[in-house]
């Protein structure tokens, strides 16, 4: 089996050459002519089933891809067997480290659809071998992974990098962006992000004391290199598929998972950056093994350039319902959510969503690229001649990302974008797991009050093997 150590010898080559299939050195154009080419985007897919499926579809309807290979860790399951049989000239492979030693020079993109834990090595790998990578959210699991992965995007400044958070290509980007450059949204102190549905809620005992009990591998399943670099645990369908999610060891709870459809541009356009104190005001159900049911997390931002200090507040729970505003009306809902292994997002009273406190304004919105509506309705209709007109998007999210391997767009959500939001949501879960305050520096990106926290920023030691993926 080929190793990151191995790789190494030949990824400076592969880099440098990543343009020999001609993707980059198409010459500028409009999205029409690239559709039309007869060059497309040679990608691979890694993670194929559930999510993966879904993304899979998204790039097939852009007509902008060649796939040439598929990876899964389960290649003889029924989800991933449909799409096997909509690509039979794909090659095939369980583990994406052969696929990259074997298929290195017939690959320009990947796809990673795989669970939180394993994305590092995935991207890693990726982004030496020279290969454009489109990455679920959130980008990686841990406060160091996030940054290696940021380093060796840098390293590697011809790969184009992408993360899955489609809100950035779709209005509500480029609604806050034209609402805050006309200073309609301005000097925010405090947001509240909420989500209360309970599509990320198992149910499962609080009162756990040790970890699930081993049960029959499936027999197409290779649940040792599920792990990835993860330490190992004895298989029990509790962690498979989407229910990895809600493990610490494996996942990001609701935070990972939705904070990235709820708080992107509000993190990007505020430039929020790293807080200064995380602190979980409220956890329900607290335990040493998975998320809990109710979590209301606090983080705080100092003032960054002309912009105040700000207070970002993270409810989860299906009854942990954040305080409303007079006038905030009726909670709206996404409707392109995707569906997801675990259930259909269902909607509620309250719906995932975020309610923005500005000096003169509030605003609410929803997940991923929902539009911001001014609260209460009085002052919307009173301010609605002053309302900036609101570009459209050139390309979705996945187009976007293909036309940035082309070299005719740069991608909206790379990894220098995304990864201090990634940061964010794995100081949470930190202060999740360890139910205490966290204060953090970010000159020294040290927490500065706990030892234990901070020895946690590097997170678990990788399994034999893995090392050579935490060096850039």
């Amino acid at each position: 089996m080929v190793t990151r150590r191995n790789f190494l010898k030949t990824a400076a080559l592969a880099s440098a050459g990543m343009a020999v299939s001609g993707v980059n050195a198409m010459p500028a154009g409009s999205y029409n002519r690239v559709a039309g080419a007869a060059k497309k985007v040679n990608i691979a897919y890694i993670g194929i089933g559930n999510r993966g499926e879904q993304i899979i579809n998204d790039f097939a309807k852009t007509k902008m891809v060649n796939v040439v290979a598929l990876c899964d860790i389960d290649m003889g399951a029924k989800h991933t067997q449909k799409v096997i049989g909509m690509y039979p000239k794909a090659k095939q492979f369980k583990d994406f480290r052969e696929m990259f030693d074997k298929m290195k020079n017939e690959i320009d993109a990947v796809t990673v659809a795989t669970p939180d834990f394993s994305h590092f090595p995935i991207c890693m790998m990726a982004m030496a071998y020279g290969k454009h990578v489109y990455v679920e959210k959130p980008m990686a699991r841990t406060f160091l992974e996030a940054e290696l992965m940021m380093k060796a995007a840098r390293k590697y400044p011809n790969v184009v990098t992408q993360v899955g958070n489609q809100g950035h290509s779709e209005a509500n980007y480029f609604q806050f962006k034209a609402w805050q450059d006309a200073g309609i949204i301005k000097d925010v102190t405090a947001v509240t992000a909420h989500m209360n549905n309970p599509r990320r809620w198992h149910g499962w005992d609080v009162n756990i004391y040790k970890y699930p009990e081993a049960q029959p591998i499936p027999s197409t399943l290779d649940w040792f290199n599920w792990h990835c670099a993860a330490p190992y645990h004895e298989y029990n369908e509790k962690y498979h598929y989407g229910e990895w999610r809600s493990w610490y060891d494996f996942g990001m709870g609701a935070l990972g998972d939705w904070g990235a459809h709820i708080l992107d541009t509000v993190h990007e356009f505020l430039d929020l950056g790293l807080p200064y104190e995380v602190n979980p005001v409220k956890l329900t159900g607290h335990n040493d093994y998975f998320f809990p049911t109710d979590s209301t997390i606090l983080f705080r931002f100092g003032p960054r350039g002309e912009m105040p200090a700000c207070d970002v507040t993270w409810y989860d729970g299906v009854n942990n319902v954040p305080p409303l505003p007079d006038g905030y009306g009726e909670s709206a809902m996404d409707a392109n959510i995707p569906a997801s292994s675990v259930g259909e997002i269902v909607k509620q009273k309250i719906n995932p969503g975020k309610i923005i406190y500005g000096k003169d304004l509030i605003f609410k919105g929803a997940s991923h690229g929902s539009t911001l509506s001014i609260i209460p309705e009085a002052k919307a209709k009173e301010m609605q001649s002053k309302l900036p007109e609101v570009p459209k998007s050139p390309s979705n999210h996945f187009e976007n990302f293909l036309l940035a391997c082309q070299g005719l767009e740069k991608t909206r959500s790379p990894f220098e974008i995304h990864g201090p939001l990634s940061q964010v949501f794995s100081l949470g879960v930190m202060a999740q797991r360890l139910n205490r305050k966290l204060y953090f520096d970010s000159r020294t990106n040290q927490i500065t009050n706990d030892k234990f926290a901070n020895a946690m920023l590097t997170g678990i030691p990788p399994r034999k093997g893995w090392e050579d993926f935490y060096i850039v």
